[in-house]
């Protein structure tokens, strides 16, 4: 019987070490940046015993070593609880603040990950593999990066040069 991923994806996407490596292109220029944005499920740590909560937090831990030792973790940021968030929005000509995020959902933004991988299959196989699925902590929105040095070049060109010396 194939083994599936958590996402019941087959096996091709649980590769081995090793295997990753053969795979891997040489040139990691190639490579595209994936935001991975972590959501938890309000509760979830409150309700674990400290076992549970150190368990998870080790896993998930040891997880992002394995990532960051073989170049996948660009960068990690976790977030404190959205209830210290504050969202700033243009109204009447000037900017207003509301307090908390700016997307109402049950989730809660925990973090974001900054993955490098060869393509969007290479990302959800990196991905799928966070501890943070067995403790049923939330769902992780993957997005690339959008390349805009071509945008930013021409901007430069059409803008007037500032004195630097400021």
């Amino acid at each position: 019987m194939e083994q599936l991923s958590i996402f019941g994806l087959p096996n091709d996407y649980l590769i081995t070490d090793d295997e990753l490596r053969l795979r891997v292109t040489a040139n990691k220029e190639e490579w595209m940046k994936y935001i991975c944005l972590g959501y938890l499920e309000p509760g979830k740590f409150e309700g674990m015993t400290e076992d549970e909560r150190h368990a998870t937090f080790d896993d998930c831990f040891e997880y992002n070593d394995h990532l960051r030792a073989n170049g996948h973790l660009v960068a990690e940021v976790p977030l404190q609880p959205p209830e210290t968030a504050l969202t700033l929005y243009w109204k009447n000509g000037k900017i207003a603040t509301t307090d908390g995020p700016y997307a109402e959902t049950k989730e809660q933004l925990g973090g974001i990950q900054i993955l490098e991988a060869r393509d969007l299959n290479h990302a959800v196989q990196l991905v799928s593999q966070l501890p943070g699925f067995k403790y049923g902590l939330g769902p992780v929105e993957i997005r690339p990066v959008a390349d805009l040095s071509e945008l930013i070049k021409e901007s430069e060109q059409r803008r007037p040069r500032k004195d630097a010396s400021r």
